[in-house]
């Protein structure tokens, strides 16, 4: 892929497509929700602790490159989209998986199967594998890139090169999915979403006063 991304636009980028699917009733995200979610401790690999100048610097970035926008609407706070999808015309199941390499680091075909499902569920590995092969042959340039099983495991892994290739030695951290881990990441949100109009009953009392 051409226009390689850094580390903060991939995990802004990937944060924002994983919550337009699993929580469209908090998306788009003002930028309070949007670092809180990037610097989940559950569901991300690696863990990061990501302030606010260092999201709207990726989100500066994405916006420029086309693959992200601003929404405004009355006095509420600005919220941010991503346009990734839409703009390189991807469909659910490259969608799905671009987003789990994305946030949670090298995987297995399995790995990707089963954490891919709350955007894509995909029918079993054959299919999985057939969309990652669509991924490393992409026309406008790779997007995944195969690589050699990690030390003590029999499966090759797959990782995404938005930021560019990727040594084959570098290995990256299995996250472990439960349903507290969701809930958390479901309670992350609400938190986030809770300050937000905190924020704006604030301004509109100073506004008043």
């Amino acid at each position: 892929m051409e226009n390689t991304l850094d580390d903060v636009e991939i995990r802004v980028l990937g944060t924002l497509i994983e919550k337009e699917s699993t929580t469209p009733e908090y998306y788009p995200l003002t930028l309070n929700s949007l670092v809180a979610a990037c610097n989940q401790k559950t569901n991300r690999w690696p863990v990061t602790e990501y302030d606010e100048s260092d999201c709207q610097g990726g989100l500066d970035r994405l916006r420029h490159r086309g693959f992200a926008a601003s929404i405004t609407g009355g006095s509420r706070a600005i919220k941010y989209a991503q346009r990734f999808t839409e703009k390189l015309n991807l469909g659910r199941r490259e969608t799905a998986i671009l987003c789990v390499l994305m946030l949670r680091g090298q995987q297995t075909v399995g790995e990707i199967k089963g954490r891919a499902e709350r955007i894509y569920s995909f029918a079993d590995l054959e299919e999985t594998e057939m969309v990652l092969h669509k991924l490393m042959e992409a026309t406008g340039g790779a997007m995944v890139q195969k690589l050699a099983a990690a030390p003590g495991m029999k499966e090759p892994r797959f990782a995404q090169t938005l930021g560019g290739p990727v040594e084959a030695g570098v290995a990256a951290a299995s996250v472990q999915r439960s349903g507290s881990d969701e809930r958390l990441a479901a309670l992350e949100t609400e938190v986030g979403r809770l300050r937000d109009e905190v924020a704006d009953l604030r301004r509109t009392l100073e506004q008043v006063l």
